[in-house]
Order: C-alpha cells, then structure tokens, then sequence
C-alpha cells in the first residue's frame, strides 16, 4: 500500500483563501466538478459526501480502506482542492462537526449506561428512537428551503403527480399516494403486481411531473424509470441519499437525506417527514392558487 506524501498533524492548519473554508463551499465546489474527476478521485469525493463524520474521525488508513481506495489517493483528492494535504483536508470535516448541534450522538452513546442498557429489547428500542432524533436533527440543516419551495411549485401545477419508487423507499410513496387520494391530488404510482409499469410510464406527459426516491444501494427499476420520464421532459423531483446517486442526472430537483442507523439498520423517520411536508405543502399551494386540473 502506498504511503502518504507529507507528514501527519492532527492540527493541520485550515487552508488558505482561495480553497474552500467550510463544508458546504468543499461540497459545492466537489458537485461542480465531479463529472471531471478521475475514477478513484471520484470514489474519495462521493465516500467524503456520503460519510462525512467518518472523514473527520477516521485515520488515513481506515478511511483509504472504506473507498477502497490508496491512502495516497486521499492526498491528491485534497491536493487537487487546493489543501496542502489531507490532514488540512480534514480539518474541513471536524469543523463541520464542531458547528452543529451537539446532542444526539452523545444520547445515544448514554444508553449504554443506563438502566436500559439491561433489557435487550428496551435498548433496541431506545437505540431506533435516538437514530431517529438524529436523522430528524440533521434533515433541518440540510434540506435547501429555496429548493422545496420548488420542488412544491413544480409538483403543485402538475396535471398528475407519477410516484416512483421500490424496496426500502417503497413506504414513502405509499404514504404520498394516500395523503394525495385524501387531499383530491390525481396521482400515479408506477408499480403495479399487472406488470404495466412502461404502460403506466407512457401516459405521462410534459404537464405531469414525478416524484422518485431511491437510497443505495439504489434500485435499477427506480433509476431507469425516472431516466425516462426526464428524457421525455416530464420534470423529477427526487430524494435520496448523495450527490452521487444516478437518480441526480435525471432530476430537476434533488434532495440528500441520510437516516442515521442503528446496528446497521436505517429508518426512514427524516424521510418520511420530508415526503409529509411535501405533500401537505403541495395541497396547500394548489389550494392558494395554483389551476388544479380537471379531475373529470
């Protein structure tokens, strides 16, 4: 394994003016040039995305071990930032932690010193509910309120909303259908046990809009369905779970929600939030003022 090229320091000065001086302007500048990234610079920058905290604690090493990627790589992918090396890099990541709201992580850390901690099923269950205040903690910072009022103009004057999605993302869209039958917004979810989903697909048109979800490992039907309605001008809007996810390409709008989990199991608390906001808020523009269509 190849050794990295300059010599560690936990306290490596943050980079100069002229390279990025926070996370959200090293995420920006990342997404803008992702397309021209080499291959393996691209793995460091979709991993650095989609696990941040990990970034900011992890050693070269491990990190270099979970993008499978040289430790090495990691220096050329903060050099090609303008960081003078990692470490500077990182510095980035442990900054972004230090400006959030501190709490979560440390509640879930107590369960393992409390009295919970002795029933087996009380600690499953008080480790579900404090993954799902993290996740719910984290969706407020990082959903764009400039980008959902969007996505809801766009959704609202829609003729018919197309809801696309399977698997794990499949409650979400089941929850819209429903809240929409409720709220008397025409909708369509594509999946059917008939097998007509291309059928259902073709009676789209450029005055429908879809809504699609997919989180990794994200599901090839989901991803070519949407696809097809963006190459035939029927505008998405999407939620997933990085920049990086192939359901960006094909979408108008997008939004990053990342559920935090619990032994390895995620809940879709922040996710259906989101799909419940949305919904509601999409009623509620429509009810205000946007044509509704005729529903004869």
């Amino acid at each position: 394994m190849e050794g990295l090229q300059e010599k560690p320091d936990a306290e490596a000065a943050l980079p100069s003016a002229g390279v990025p001086q926070d996370f959200d302007a090293l995420k920006a500048v990342i997404l803008e040039r992702k397309t021209q990234l080499p291959k393996r610079l691209r793995q460091v920058a979709a991993y650095a995305l989609d696990q941040p905290d990990e970034i900011a604690f992890g050693t070269a090493a491990s990190i270099a071990a979970a993008a499978d990627v040289q430790p090495s790589t990691l220096v050329r992918f903060a050099q090609h930032f303008g960081f003078e090396g990692f470490s500077s890099l990182q510095q980035i990541f442990r900054a972004r932690l230090r400006e959030r709201n501190p709490g979560y992580e440390e509640r879930l850390r107590a369960l393992g010193d409390n009295g919970h901690s002795r029933g087996e099923s009380g600690a499953i269950f008080n480790g579900f509910v404090a993954a799902a205040h993290r996740s719910l903690d984290n969706i407020a910072g990082s959903v764009d309120p400039a980008a959902f009022e969007q996505a809801v103009d766009l959704l609202a004057k829609a003729d018919t909303i197309f809801l696309i999605a399977k698997r794990r993302s499949y409650p979400i869209s089941g929850y819209m259908a429903y809240a929409f039958g409720k709220l008397k917004i025409r909708y369509q979810m594509v999946g059917t046990a008939a097998g007509v989903d291309d059928d259902i697909l073709a009676l789209a048109g450029r005055r429908d809009a879809a809504f699609a979800v997919s989180f990794s490992p994200y599901t090839s039907e989901s991803i070519h369905q949407a696809r097809l309605l963006a190459g035939r001008k029927v505008p998405v809007v999407s939620l997933t779970d990085s920049a990086f996810s192939p359901l960006v390409e094909s979408s108008k709008i997008w939004f990053e929600i990342v559920e935090a989990d619990h032994a390895g199991f995620r809940s879709l608390s922040a996710s259906m939030a989101f799909a419940m906001a949305l919904t509601v808020a999409v009623a509620e523009k429509r009810q205000r003022g946007w044509p509704v269509p005729d529903m004869e």
